[in-house]
């Protein structure tokens, strides 16, 4: 089979295409030849850092080819989605029964890595920042594969007003075709009106602007790999809170509303009240140059791998 990997940290331009065995499945483990891969910013952020390489992990979605020892509840030719650790841009992956999600009728790989793993993180992070019917919501990274999901969740879930911030003004017919009330470019001095809580995917230093724009007991919810710290005075004299979120935590130690967000997604996705938006599909061997969309913060909406 063909996998894409990196023998040094780097840009883009480190990624190359190799032969390989289709790996085996383990105990509890699916074998699926996939079909899409969705492209996050985590792992691009991980092929820079200056550090051992890692298998290049990540959402896949397809068909499975065959099961693990003990596997039950699954079948060759199932078609499921879900988030791998090992090699997941290659054309066979080994996909952990514990992060399988079923893809249904009339849904598609694509449709799948475009929803799935990032809506389930910006229905976490929603979640997090506990929405009351009335409030007010700002989403950075609003043009985002997770943050244009964030973007119409949050109107789903009874905000009246949101407000998308984005790294280029160019973004912003998009993000307020998602159901933005409000765009803003991250350079602005001021955000508009303050707002009840925030979704924030960026982190560095748009944490400090973030926190300003919120209203007095506003909460913002960081669940960015970009680091970052917010000083104790800022959230002093607004009563204000700021709280972590990782998907992770929940996929492993609350399965129950794991699933229930995961439900929650398809049902309104089929209903056609969340549109996932794909940005571009990129062939397997065109890795690098989905790479550099992701690393640019060029897209709208999500980047996909097309093995």
């Amino acid at each position: 089979m063909r996998r894409v990997r990196y023998a040094r940290s780097g840009g883009p331009e480190v990624l190359f295409l190799e032969d390989a065995p289709v790996p085996e499945p383990g105990p509890g483990e699916l074998l699926v030849r996939v079909e899409a891969v969705g492209v996050t910013l985590p792992v691009v952020r991980k092929v820079r850092e200056d550090r051992a390489p890692i298998a290049l992990g990540g959402e896949i979605a397809g068909r499975i080819v065959a099961l693990g020892a003990g596997v039950t509840g699954h079948a060759p030719g199932d078609r499921v989605t879900g988030l791998v650790f090992g090699h997941g841009y290659a054309e066979y992956a080994l996909l952990s029964t514990a992060m399988a999600s079923p893809v249904p009728a009339g849904a598609g790989a694509v449709d799948a890595v475009a929803l799935v793993r990032s809506g389930l993180v910006a229905r976490g992070a929603l979640d997090a920042a506990r929405p009351a019917p009335g409030e007010a919501a700002l989403v950075t990274a609003a043009a985002s594969g997770v943050g244009h999901l964030a973007v119409q969740l949050a109107r789903l879930h009874g905000a009246v007003r949101v407000v998308g911030a984005v790294s280029d003004p160019a973004k912003a017919d998009f993000v307020r075709g998602l159901g933005a009330d409000e765009v803003v470019p991250y350079d602005r001095e001021e955000w508009g009106e303050p707002v009840d809580y925030a979704l924030d995917a960026v982190g560095g230093e748009l944490l400090t602007p973030a926190v300003r724009a919120l209203a007095p007991h506003g909460r913002l919810v960081a669940y960015s790999s970009g680091g970052g710290t917010v000083a104790a005075y800022d959230l002093l004299v607004g009563a204000k809170a700021v709280v972590g979120f990782q998907m992770a935590l929940i996929a492993r130690g609350r399965s129950k509303v794991y699933e229930a967000w995961r439900q929650e997604l398809w049902r309104l996705f089929a209903e056609g009240a969340l549109r996932p938006a794909v940005h571009a599909e990129f062939a397997l061997e065109d890795a690098a140059r989905a790479h550099e969309v992701v690393e640019s913060r060029g897209n709208l909406g999500k980047v996909v791998l097309i093995p």
